[in-house]
């Protein structure tokens, strides 16, 4: 037959698609980057790479005039503005705007985690999971903010530090009105309306409202401490809890009250000591609806409706 690959038994209409195909089993790559030597198997790849040298940004958004390097990326953008999520996971038909946002929740039910360190051989669901991981053991921080210099060794964490500097808070409930300066903070809050618990464990069935919040449950079944301390090799299940360990070492206290000026050593610390300005009571018990400012205070209500002893 026509156009029909010799390793794979693909077949192609025409005999250049064929042969674009066939790169992908040889590993051939005729494509130059002229400013980096990097090399390519589509002209048009080499196209799009080139534009990481030229800033070029071609493709612009009629709605806010955001400019992109390829036009893939406009179309996802563009959905940000339409609320298009074309993208239906076909075990809990939950919606995604992104094809890759749907490959990786569906890893949430198969339990695949196709990416291992090479270090410790934690295994993870996603590429830049591994990655950011990674600099757990080479120290890497490739982020610094432009304002204070101080370097992160994820980008959403220094996107996350930015808006310290400005306090914009863009993110508002629809509920409740609380505003919130990430966006993942608001989709978080908004399920403590719903009661929505989309992630659940495979082992024991207990759901959760976050995704983090299962990976550090499965700790607990698994026993695994991924996060090594540098110091002392005291190992931990979380990496916040490595964070705030490390602390302990510098005694460094970087989180301070906007209010009273109060120091901390930990963000959850600084987060949970807010409340006692602002009067918010995020925590509230599901049986007779009495809310908490603090996760510990609603646990030990909850007993006085169980009879459970501590």
């Amino acid at each position: 037959m026509a156009n029909k690959c010799t390793v794979c038994a693909k077949v192609f209409l025409k005999l250049s698609a064929l042969t674009v195909h066939l790169r992908s089993h040889t590993g051939e790559k005729p494509y130059k980057c002229a400013l980096c030597c990097k090399s390519f198997s589509l002209k048009d790849s080499l196209r799009r790479h080139v534009r990481t040298h030229t800033g070029e940004k071609p493709f612009e958004c009629s709605v806010c005039n955001v400019k992109f390097r390829q036009e893939a990326h406009l179309r996802r953008h563009v959905r940000a503005h339409t609320g298009e999520k074309p993208f239906e996971c076909s075990v809990c038909n939950v919606k995604f705007r992104h094809e890759t946002s749907l490959r990786n929740h569906l890893r949430t039910h198969t339990g695949e985690k196709p990416y291992e360190c090479s270090v410790c051989n934690v295994k993870f669901r996603h590429e830049t999971s591994l990655r950011n991981h990674l600099r757990t053991h080479t120290g890497e921080k490739p982020y610094e903010c432009s304002v204070c210099n101080v370097k992160f060794s994820r980008e959403g964490h220094l996107r996350a530090h930015l808006v310290t500097h400005t306090g914009e808070k863009p993110y508002e409930c629809s509920v409740c009105n609380v505003k919130f300066r990430h966006e993942t903070s608001l989709r978080n809050h908004l399920r403590t309306h719903t009661g929505e618990k989309p992630f659940e464990c495979c082992i024991c069935n207990v759901n959760f409202r976050h995704d983090a919040s299962l990976r550090h449950h499965l700790r607990t079944h698994t026993g695994e401490k991924p996060f090594e301390c540098s110091v002392c090799n005291a190992k931990f299940s979380r990496e916040g809890h490595l964070r705030a360990h490390l602390l302990t070492h510098t005694d460094e206290k970087p989180f301070e009250c906007s209010v009273c000026n109060v120091k901390f050593g930990r963000r959850d610390s600084l987060r949970s000591h807010l409340r006692t300005h602002t009067g918010e009571k995020l925590f509230e018990c599901t049986v007779c609806a009495k809310k908490f400012r603090f996760s510990g205070d609603l646990r030990r209500h909850v007993r006085t409706h169980t009879a459970e002893k501590p």
